[in-house]
């Protein structure tokens, strides 16, 4: 098991310059050595502003942003703090390849106490050089495994939350979730949103992560339009579907043998659509077992109220909304399926 290194924090004019970086993204990463706070200072000092990016090691949209944007000498408009979390994860083979490694913890599922773990100990230490900078915003740059058109996610859907997720897109979920996020631990701090680009690997979303990188680096004000005004899609009351302990799962085009629940291979074509009723979404093996699990803010499980079981395949038993769904067997695991929303409206601080 690789040891998690210890936080670097560097600031460009002292402890880097532009000219050291690697041009290839991977020889940057090693170049990190770990977990890195790097600052750039801007044109006003006594402003800043955080992004986040690499949180999962398998989503590269936003450290190729920052990379990019690191190398082109840009100057921001206040400080920029950038926080790349998971580079050794990243680097493991295959590059980009992995959520988290074997025996490691979720980096974006730590940043609540009690920090037992390395990842825990490192967001506590990062928390503080946070909270003392008194930022302004903070914008976590994530991708997704399935097919999702750019969109926004956060526990506080205010103006100047929405504002900040329109500099990447026209969605935002509103999630009242605990998972011990990035953007949980700091929303009573500053505006805190998760951007979720688009699909990893796609140049359409490492697009989103870069030209949305540099308006919120670079605009000298983000002050926050009126809410009507940003022509945003709210959704909101999320509930986590997720494939229940001990059943064997599978993706497929009909039922894989030995498995206890195969997934349609191109489920992800219905995120952020409205379904109807009947609409399937897999095979029960023959063992017949329940294979999900949906759990909202109550932590109640309501997957009986939201699926059925007709002629051995899942269904919707209800119209929804389904987002994040994957097609990846790994992260459906470590993780969960797909969430299911509702549309919403915004409300919150201004």
């Amino acid at each position: 098991m690789i040891a998690l290194a210890p936080l670097r924090v560097l600031v460009r004019g002292e402890g880097f310059t532009t000219a050291e970086l690697p041009s290839r993204v991977e020889d940057f990463l090693a170049w990190l050595g770990g977990p890195c706070l790097l600052r750039v200072p801007g044109r006003d000092r006594g402003r800043s502003r955080i992004v986040a990016a690499l949180l999962h090691g398998n989503e590269p949209s936003g450290v190729l942003a920052m990379h990019d944007w690191l190398r082109s000498e840009r100057m921001p408009a206040v400080d920029a703090l950038l926080f790349i979390a998971a580079s050794q994860t990243a680097l493991a083979r295959p590059t980009f390849g992995h959520r988290f490694l074997e025996g490691r913890a979720d980096f974006n599922r730590c940043w609540l106490p009690p920090y037992e773990t390395p990842e825990g100990r490192v967001a506590h230490e990062v928390l503080h050089l946070m909270r003392e900078c008194r930022a302004e915003c903070l914008v976590d740059l994530h991708n997704n495994t399935g097919h999702n058109p750019p969109y926004g996610v956060g526990p506080v859907p205010g103006a100047a939350e929405l504002n900040l997720v329109s500099l990447f897109a026209d969605r935002f979920v509103h999630s009242p979730l605990t998972l011990a996020t990035l953007v949980e631990a700091t929303r009573d701090d500053f505006p805190s949103v998760t951007i979720e680009c688009g699909r990893s690997g796609d140049p359409a979303a490492d697009a989103v992560a870069r030209r949305g990188l540099e308006l919120c680096l670079e605009r000298a004000t983000l002050e926050p339009r009126r809410v009507e005004a940003l022509s945003m899609r709210i959704l909101v009351d999320p509930v986590r579907v997720a494939v229940r302990r001990g059943v064997e799962l599978a993706f497929g085009d009909g039922p894989v043998a030995g498995a206890d629940f195969t997934v349609a291979i191109d489920i992800d074509r219905h995120n952020f659509e409205r379904v109807a009723p009947g609409t399937p979404l897999g095979w029960l093996g023959p063992r017949g077992v329940w294979p999900v699990e949906a759990r909202g803010e109550t932590g109640r499980d309501t997957s009986g109220e939201l699926f059925e079981v007709v002629e051995g395949r899942l269904q919707t038993r209800r119209s929804m909304i389904p987002i994040m769904m994957t097609t990846n067997r790994s992260n459906a695991l470590a993780d969960c399926l797909f969430y299911v929303v509702e549309e919403g409206r915004p409300v919150g601080r201004s």
